[in-house]
């Protein structure tokens, strides 16, 4: 497999498992990476910069290990993705801080990451892995 097709199958796993988050709740970038193995949370940022406009993927449900929106070079994403969080019923703390106690996701069932070629060996648990 090439370069180029094995970072394509990567940003399809991360839009798989990003279109997973439910809404109301959230997932770090490094929760997300170990989910789809073989991935870093810079990978998964990437894949889902990488949207097409108009994509039906939640990527506003991702935010960094901190609990914040990550910032971007023209700071309308961010002013986006904390208006779609926030429609979503996500409450921001002080910094405009998000409670990852409160509404991180807790991954997907067994059953899914199976039935969709995941290593659940490899998957994220809450206290094991962040970026």
């Amino acid at each position: 497999m090439s370069g180029s097709q094995s970072t394509e199958r990567t940003y399809a796993r991360v839009r798989l498992v990003v279109g997973q988050i439910p809404p109301g709740r959230v997932a770090t970038y490094g929760q997300v990476a170990a989910i789809v193995g073989r991935c870093t949370p810079r990978m998964a940022g990437y894949a889902l910069a990488a949207l097409p406009a108009g994509s039906d993927v939640p990527w506003q449900r991702v935010i960094n290990a901190q609990g914040k929106i990550s910032p971007r070079g023209d700071n309308h994403g961010a002013v986006l993705q904390e208006e779609l969080l926030a429609q979503e019923g996500i409450l921001f703390g002080p910094e405009r801080k998000i409670s990852l106690p409160r509404y991180r996701w807790e991954g997907p069932g067994l059953a899914w990451l199976l039935e969709n070629g995941f290593d659940p060996e490899s998957s994220w648990t809450p206290d094991e892995y962040e970026e």
